[in-house]
């Protein structure tokens, strides 16, 4: 997640589609390696990857939306980045209680989802 928080550590707004290809570029990956399916066969691992950081690092504020698959770094993500960390990572993360806040709430939601999966008949299913 700290490349992605450092790519973007310009004020400015920037797309999806354009971090992507440029932390493509950054990381010299191949065609290959940056078109790999994801399991689900629905999107490239690589952009799923950059995506879901951005998605974590969005949680506690680092990153805010300024519109559809449109991004910025905040304040408090400069302020990150000006402490230079080694890596930031769930862990590091931690240290943020709207993090936390999603965390748990992510962890409940998994919770209620597999009680009601349990409570259900085979012809249910």
């Amino acid at each position: 997640m700290l490349p992605l928080l450092k790519h973007t550590s310009g004020k400015k707004e920037h797309s999806i589609k354009w971090t992507i290809e440029s932390l493509v570029e950054l990381f010299k990956l191949s065609e290959e390696e940056s078109k790999e399916v994801s399991p689900s066969g629905q999107q490239y691992s690589f952009d799923n990857y950059v995506d879901r950081a951005r998605a974590h690092l969005k949680k506690p504020g680092l990153f805010e939306s300024t519109r559809r698959s449109f991004f910025r770094i905040t304040d408090l993500g400069l302020d990150v980045l000006s402490k230079s960390p080694k890596e930031i990572n769930v862990k590091f993360l931690e240290k943020f209680p709207q993090f936390i806040k999603f965390r748990h709430l992510r962890r409940e939601k998994i919770e209620e989802e597999q009680k009601e999966e349990s409570e259900q008949t085979p012809q249910e299913y």
